[in-house]
Parts: C-alpha cells; structure tokens; sequence
C-alpha cells in the first residue's frame, strides 16, 4: 500500500489518498502517529493516552472499511482547539452498524464500540460511490498543538 500526500495539505489538515489494502491499516497508523507529532509533539501523562486511543481508532475504522465497506482509499487529518479529527473513506455505500450487542469475549466486533466510548463523538456521511466514517478525540491542553 502506498499513500500520497495531496498538495492541499494546510498547516492544520493532512490528506492521503490510499491505493491498494495490504499494508492499509498500519500505514494509517503511521500516518497519524506523524501528523500527531508535528501538531501535538511527543504528549505525556493523558496526552500520550489520548494519541495511542486515536491510533487505536484509526485500526479500527480502517479495519472495518477493509472488512465491510470495500477499500479505504482515503485518510483525512486535521486539528483545530484541542481536537483532532480523522477521517476515512471507502468504497462502500453500507452505513456502518453493529451486529448485534458488544461481547467483549468475542474475537471481533469491538470497533464500533471502541468510537463510541473512545471518541467525542463519531459518524459517517455518504461520499461519492461509498462514505465516510469520521471521529474527534480531544486532545489535553497538556498537548495543545504547535503554533
């Protein structure tokens, strides 16, 4: 899997287009963990919490766009008054649901309901042929962002 940076990346918003899905989850990841550190840099204590939650939502959401909703081919970042907002698109017009109540002794089925208890708040629009899952997490003042 390969990313490309879009030339209308601001200092605030990063934007990848994805192809293929191989390597899809863990490049995301990356690609977070490094747009965290430019805006937040190397947070601590509650800080450091909140980016391995945000990074464990990017799993997520790209996981079930792999497994549910086609192929992810686009993550967009973005950061404005302690929040940081992530984005992904995929191919797949299916709205993100789950199937049936949480079990936390189940293999899958957690990622739903990881965005629901980890993030300020979450959703999905429709976009082109597929949609969007998008969520914020708030980021402590402790990591406020670069100016």
């Amino acid at each position: 899997m390969t990313s490309r940076s879009s030339e209308h990346a601001t200092p605030h918003t990063r934007h990848h287009e994805l192809t293929g899905h191989t390597e899809a989850v863990r490049e995301c990841r990356d690609l977070t963990r490094q747009a965290i550190g430019a805006w937040f840099g190397a947070p601590e204590g509650a800080g450091a919490i909140a980016v391995e939650d945000a990074l464990l939502l990017v799993s997520e959401v790209v996981t079930n766009a792999l497994a549910h909703g086609g192929t992810p081919y686009e993550l967009r970042l973005d950061h404005s008054a302690g929040r940081l907002w992530v984005q992904v698109s995929d191919t797949s017009p299916v709205r993100p649901r789950p199937h049936g109540p949480h079990r936390a002794g189940r293999a899958s089925g957690h990622g739903l309901y990881l965005l629901e208890r980890l993030s300020e708040a979450w959703g999905w629009v429709p976009r082109g042929e597929g949609k969007a899952v998008w969520f914020e997490v708030t980021v402590p003042t402790a990591a406020a962002p670069r100016r």
